[in-house]
């Protein structure tokens, strides 16, 4: 198995540089179901905050691109699940996917909730705001 660094996640999904873009189409497009590449969870949080800051994606935009990955078999994510029901979330509040996911992530680690300071992130169950 191959890990993939989130520049070549960008470069594959943007297709905005010529050389690069055709080096991770190769990279990606050559992966199979019983040689897959790897994303991990990092890859995959730097890869929505890349969309949001540098690209200036929507948040359908962005579901639409997690979802893909999630549902190519020729890509294993890590903790598929938990950013599977990160996304969800994610879709559905207005609260930023990295904290969807650092939630649902102790949420599969055991934990019984998510202390934060952060207000918005409070705002979704499982999390608790540290007052």
């Amino acid at each position: 198995m191959i890990g993939l660094d989130t520049n070549v996640l960008i470069r594959y999904i943007a297709q905005d540089d010529k050389k690069q873009s055709a080096q991770a189409t190769n990279l990606i497009e050559a992966f199979t179901s019983e040689k897959p590449g790897f994303v991990s969870l990092i890859g995959i949080i730097e890869l929505v905050w890349v969309l949001e800051s540098c690209y200036e994606s929507d948040k359908e935009e962005i579901v639409n691109v997690i979802d893909t990955l999630l549902k190519t078999k020729e890509l294993v994510v890590e903790n598929s699940i938990a950013v599977q029901q990160a996304l969800r979330i994610f879709s559905t509040t207005n609260v930023d996917f990295s904290d969807c996911l650092i939630e649902r992530s102790g949420h599969h680690a055991g934990c019984n909730h998510t202390a934060t300071f952060d207000r918005k992130a409070s705002r979704i169950e499982g999390m608790v705001f540290v007052s």
